[in-house]
């Protein structure tokens, strides 16, 4: 009896899988229908203007009228116009914006923005110092400092100084060019502000 239990049992499973085999391939198809090679394509008809809100009914011929009167009047008389309106329908005035303390790039007016140009270029913030030439005994020595505040290597540093005159910063104020020139003249060396 219970042979025959268990024989039912392993029976009853097979069907299960049976069921759902063909489900679970199914799930990778695609859900869509195939389009049809011989339908036509369907037109859609547009409306001549994209009004946002609603379509709009056609002016009045009253409206239509007025227009004409106006696209009449002489042009001193159209400029007239929406000043008067605006004050016949209390609508306030419009302010004009402030551009104090804005900067307009060149829209300040031609010589305005020239004058400004000149100043930036009268007053140079950035320096080029320039090994010019150093003793041949006190060749180490520069070397030294010149490594001091280039950050460069050794031999990097040898192979700068030895191609004399040649830039050994750039881009430095005013007191740090001083400050460099004064050390490689103490160090045997000289060199000039750029």
């Amino acid at each position: 009896m219970k042979f025959v239990a268990t024989l039912r049992f392993i029976w009853v499973r097979p069907t299960l899988r049976g069921i759902t085999g063909p489900l679970q391939s199914r799930s990778f198809q695609p859900d869509f229908v195939p389009k049809d090679p011989e339908a036509k394509l369907k037109r859609y008809k547009y409306p001549p203007f994209y009004y946002p809100y609603g379509l709009r009914s056609p002016p009045s011929d009253r409206i239509i009228q007025l227009a004409e009167q106006i696209a009449a009047l002489p042009t001193e008389e159209r400029i007239q116009i929406g000043p008067t309106l605006r004050e016949r329908l209390r609508h306030p005035k419009m302010q004009p914006i402030s551009v104090e303390g804005m900067d307009l790039g060149n829209q300040g007016g031609a010589g305005m923005g020239s004058t400004k140009m000149e100043e930036k270029k009268a007053e140079k913030t950035a320096f080029d110092v320039k090994l010019e030439k150093f003793d041949a005994a006190a060749k180490i020595k520069v070397i030294k400092e010149v490594r001091a505040f280039t950050s460069l290597g050794l031999k990097e540093a040898k192979d700068l100084v030895e191609n004399v005159p040649v830039l050994i910063k750039q881009g430095v104020t005013n007191d740090e060019a001083n400050n460099i020139i004064e050390k490689i003249k103490a160090a045997g060396g000289a060199a000039v502000m750029e």
